[in-house]
C-alpha cells in the first residue's frame, strides 16, 4: 500500500509513528511543511521537518515533542552572553548540528530535498520525507502589538515570522490574516506530484490546518494533484470537543474565518479535496453537517494518548479510506 501523508510538525510526527505501527509494510511518503522554516544565526531551521525525522528516528525529546532528547543548551547560553538574539527561540546544541550540516549543505548547491533525504540517511525514519517545495516560502502572521499602556488593537499593526507569533508572543494577540509568503511562486519538490499520483490513499494527519496542511496546500500543483488524484483523502479532525487538542490552531482558524470545530475545519478542507473525515466521539453531533457537505465521516476515538491509540485512529483512517473506494 502506498500511503501519503501531508504533515506539520508534532501532531503530524506521532501520528506517522502511529501510521507505522498500524502498516509496517506500507510504503509511506511525507510531504512535510517548510512554511515554518525561519533563518537563525546564519543557519536554516526546519522545525516541522526535523520534528518527523526525530521523532521517527528516535531522537525526539518525548515530553516537549519538539527538539532533541538528552539536550543540552551551552551554544545558547553562550550567544546570550554575546548579546546575540534571538533568544526566545531554543536551540540545543545536539540540534544545533543538524541544522549546521543542512546550512553548509544547502550553500554547497543542494536542494532542500536532496539535503533532507541526506540527514533521514542517518535517523532512518522508515518513511520518505520530503519537504513540500525546496523554493523559500514563510509563514508570516499579521498583528497588532498594543503599545504599552493602550488597549488590545489599538497598536503597531505588523507582519511578522510565525515562529516570533507562536513560540515568542504565545499566539497572545489575535492572527488578523496568514500570509505564506513566497507560495504562490513555490514550485513542489522533487517527488512530491509523483508520490500522490502514484498513492493507493491520501491522509491529512490532525495537523493544524492552516499553518500546516494548509501551507502545503498553498504550494502551486498540490491541492490539484490531491483533487485529481483519483484515490481517498481522508483526513482526522484536530480539533476535539471545539478546541485544538495540541497548539494553539483555533487562533490561526478564526484569522482565516473558520470556526474551531471538527465540522467547519472539514469544510474549509472541502469535498473537491477531502473524501473522508474521522472527528472524535465527543464530536458524534457534527457527522450529519460533515456528511452534508458531501464528505463521508466517523466519529471515533482521536486522542493520541500512546502509540496504540495513535495505531487505532490510523487504522481508522485507511479503513475510512476503503469505505470511501467502495461506495
Amino acid at each position: 500500500m502506498r500511503i501519503v501523508v501531508l504533515a506539520g510538525g508534532i501532531g503530524g510526527a506521532r501520528f506517522l509513528r502511529g501510521l507505522k505501527q498500524a502498516v509496517p509494510d506500507a510504503d509511506i511518503t511525507v510531504i512535510g511543511n517548510t512554511g515554518d522554516d525561519i533563518h537563525l544565526f546564519g543557519l536554516k531551521v526546519c522545525p516541522d521537518l526535523d520534528t518527523v525525522m526525530y521523532t521517527l528516528g528516535g531522537g525526539i525529546n518525548e515530553e516537549q515533542g519538539w527538539g532533541r532528547a538528552d539536550e543540552t543548551f551551552h551554544l545558547k547560553e553562550e550567544l546570550a552572553a554575546y548579546g546575540v538574539g534571538p533568544e526566545w527561540f531554543g536551540l540545543g546544541d545536539r540540534d544545533f548540528a543538524t541544522h549546521i550540516v543542512r546550512t553548509q549543505m544547502i550553500s554547497a548547491g543542494y536542494p532542500l530535498s536532496a539535503v533532507t533525504e541526506a540527514l533521514c540517511d542517518r535517523w532512518q525514519p522508515g518513511v520518505r520525507l520530503i519537504p513540500m517545495s525546496d523554493d523559500r516560502v514563510e509563514t508570516h502572521v499579521a498583528v497588532t502589538l498594543p503599545d504599552s499602556g493602550s488597549a488590545a488593537g489599538s497598536g503597531e499593526r505588523k507582519v511578522i515570522h510565525f515562529q516570533e507569533y507562536w513560540v515568542r508572543l504565545r499566539a497572545s494577540v489575535p492572527a488578523e490574516a496568514i500570509v505564506p509568503v513566497g507560495a504562490e511562486q513555490a514550485k513542489p519538490a522533487p517527488g512530491v506530484l509523483e508520490a500522490i499520483a502514484a498513492a493507493d490513499v491520501i491522509l491529512f494527519p490532525p495537523s493544524n490546518p492552516v499553518v500546516s496542511v494548509g501551507t502545503i496546500l498553498a504550494v502551486p500543483g498540490i491541492r490539484e494533484a490531491i483533487a485529481e488524484a483519483g484515490v481517498p483523502a481522508v483526513g482526522l479532525s484536530p480539533i476535539v470537543g471545539d478546541a485544538p487538542v495540541r497548539g494553539m490552531a483555533d487562533k490561526v482558524l478564526a484569522a482565516v474565518g473558520v470556526e474551531s470545530t471538527a465540522a467547519a475545519v472539514a469544510e474549509h478542507y472541502g469535498s473537491g479535496l477531502l473524501d473522508g473525515w474521522l472527528v472524535d466521539t465527543v464530536d458524534a453531533g457534527s457527522v450529519e453537517q460533515v456528511e452534508s457537505a458531501g464528505i463521508r465521516c466517523k466519529a471515533v476515538p482521536l486522542m493520541m494518548t500512546d502509540l496504540d491509540a495513535t495505531a487505532a485512529m490510523a487504522r481508522e483512517a485507511l479503513a475510512l479510506a476503503e469505505e470511501v473506494r467502495g461506495s
